[in-house]
């Protein structure tokens, strides 16, 4: 166990840190399932930005990495593209 005043508060502030990625990258996979599974492509289309907009921000917070969310974001185009 730490025995510092600072390292008790890191440890502190880490949780926080861990509780609130967790959250946001929970939430993206969620959205990233949810346009997987819509089978309609104006739907999809309409979904995109979104989905889209949550990962970009993600990349700027390090909450995932940026090619990560590239290859997502790829991923879901090509999924849109085949709907009919």
């Amino acid at each position: 166990m730490a025995n510092h005043k600072s390292c008790l508060k890191r440890i502190r502030q880490d949780k926080t840190k861990t509780e609130h990625n967790k959250y946001y990258a929970k939430t993206m996979r969620n959205a990233v399932r949810k346009l997987r599974a819509i089978t309609d492509k104006d739907e999809a289309v309409k979904l995109y930005p979104s989905v889209q907009k949550i990962l970009d921000k993600l990349v700027k917070t390090n909450i995932i990495h940026a090619n990560k969310a590239a290859n997502l974001k790829s991923g879901l185009a090509k999924h849109i593209a085949q709907l009919g």
